[in-house]
Formats: structure tokens, C-alpha cells, sequence
């Protein structure tokens, strides 16, 4: 079943299907073939549907007939950054973490099989990260997914491993390196998601214990390498319990799935 070929309640099929074409373009499928191929709209409909969410500037058109998510998004984000009870929390340790250690930080939550960027304060050493707020990663390849996963079982780590991996890929190493993470509760990217780049992170906790954003310093291999890591682990730990305190948390041991 192509995305777009979906049964909407009576009265919404208009908004659905833009919500879709919406999704496309944000998945990368931004000429109005690859849409019409990705989504299964006639051409006349998506022509359309596309017109009208550039002209409300949902959608941004440059020359050559390519479309981008337009700046009603930039907007929104801004104001779900906003409103976000966790990141308005999480704001002030994150800038305290980013002038002691002069690294990128970010914040992150779980969305579906992915970590959504929530916030995030830039390198004082020039370095540009790709990372950026409002974006996804998968779970499995990324410091802050991961650590949102430490209270998840071993077939859960399985699954997400294998969907973001190259088929045939074996979890072993990874799953034995996620029990160890487990066990200390700060997550090491080695490389793992951005070539050259490395990242320790921690989860954030609730005030039932359980996880509900991560939090992470990542630099460039250069700036942060594994004795570096180990020596930030306690001062990410730290900031991530400063942080699960102000949301409830009160420090018991939580259960592990």
C-alpha cells in the first residue's frame, strides 16, 4: 500500500491527504513525480495539494519545480520548543553543560522508532554539527536514542537495531555494548551515527522513574575522544539528574523491562 492510500475519517480525506504530501517531502521525495510516485495521488491532485500548501507556505518552492517544508514549520517549532515542558526545564542545565564544556548539547524524546531533536546549544569551538532541532534520527544509531532505550528488553533493541542497520547486520556487539550502558546509565557514540564525531548521553527521568528524554555532549573525535568520555560521563550524569529532579524524579532504582 502506497502512504497515501489510506481510509480518513468522512470530511478529512483533503487534509490527510496534504498531511502525506506533507510527510513526502519532509522523507526527501521533493519533485512532483517522485511525489506522485511516493504517494499515489493522481498527478492533477497533487499538483493541486502541493499549490495550495505553497501558497499557505507550508511548502517552499525554489526553481526547478523542487519543494522544502516551507517556514510555518520553523515557526511551529519554535513555539513547540517552546511549550515544551521539558526542554523550558531542561534549558538552563543544558546552557550551564555547554559553557563547562564548550561541546554541542542536545536534547531529545522518543518519536515512534526515532530520537527527536528537542533542543540543542551549539559548539563554542566553531564545529558544526548536522543535528539540528525538530529533527529525527533513528534510535539505534544515535547516543540520545539509545540512552532513551536503557529501560527497554533485549528484543526491543533487537528490532530498532536491525531497522536502522544494513541487512544482515549482527546486534551482538551492539546489544552487549547496550547491557553495559545499561549497567552505568551514560550511552557512548563512537562514531556510531556521524563519522569523526562522538557523544556521551543519559536519560531523563519522570517522576515514576521512567524515561522520557535523553540528553548529550558531542564533539568532534578530536575535541572528545574515549579518555574524554569517560571523564564527562559523571558531569552528563550529573546534569541529567539535576534535570529528572526538577521533573519529580526522587532517585529510586528503576525497574528495568
Amino acid at each position: 500500500m502506497l502512504p497515501g492510500d489510506q481510509t480518513w475519517p468522512d470530511g478529512t480525506q483533503t487534509l490527510g491527504r496534504g498531511l502525506c504530501l506533507l510527510q513526502a517531502v519532509s522523507e526527501g521525495h521533493r519533485s512532483l513525480p517522485a511525489l506522485v510516485a511516493h504517494v499515489g495521488y493522481t498527478r492533477s491532485t497533487t499538483q493541486r495539494l502541493v499549490a495550495a500548501l505553497v501558497q499557505s507556505r507550508w511548502l517552499r518552492q525554489v526553481p526547478g519545480d523542487t519543494y522544502f517544508l516551507g517556514p510555518r514549520f520553523l515557526e511551529l517549532a519554535q513555539r513547540a520548543q517552546e511549550d515544551n515542558p521539558i526542554t523550558v526545564m531542561a534549558r538552563p542545565t543544558l546552557r550551564e553543560l555547554g559553557i563547562k564544556t564548550r561541546d554541542t548539547i542536545h536534547l531529545g524524546i522518543r518519536a515512534e522508532d526515532d530520537v527527536l531533536y528537542l533542543d540543542k546549544v551549539n559548539s563554542q569551538r566553531g564545529l558544526e554539527m548536522r543535528s539540528r532541532i525538530g529533527q529525527r534520527m533513528p534510535l539505534a544509531l544515535t547516543g540520545v536514542g539509545r540512552a532513551l532505550l536503557l529501560d527497554d528488553r533485549k528484543s526491543e533493541w533487537r528490532r530498532l537495531y536491525r531497522c536502522a542497520t544494513r541487512k544482515g547486520a549482527s546486534p551482538d556487539l551492539w546489544l552487549e555494548r547496550m547491557h553495559a550502558y545499561r549497567d552505568t546509565g551514560c550511552v557512548f557514540d563512537l562514531e556510531d551515527n556521524e563519522p569523526g564525531i562522538n557523544c556521551v548521553a543519559a536519560p531523563l527521568r519522570d517522576g515514576r522513574g521512567c524515561i522520557v528524554a535523553a540528553i548529550s555532549i558531542a564533539s568532534a573525535t578530536v575535541y572528545l575522544p574515549r579518555p574524554r568520555m569517560e571523564e564527562l560521563s559523571p558531569m552528563v550524569l550529573d546534569a541529567a539528574e539535576t534535570i529528572s529532579r526538577q521533573m519529580g524524579w526522587k532517585g529510586q532504582a528503576h525497574d528495568m523491562a
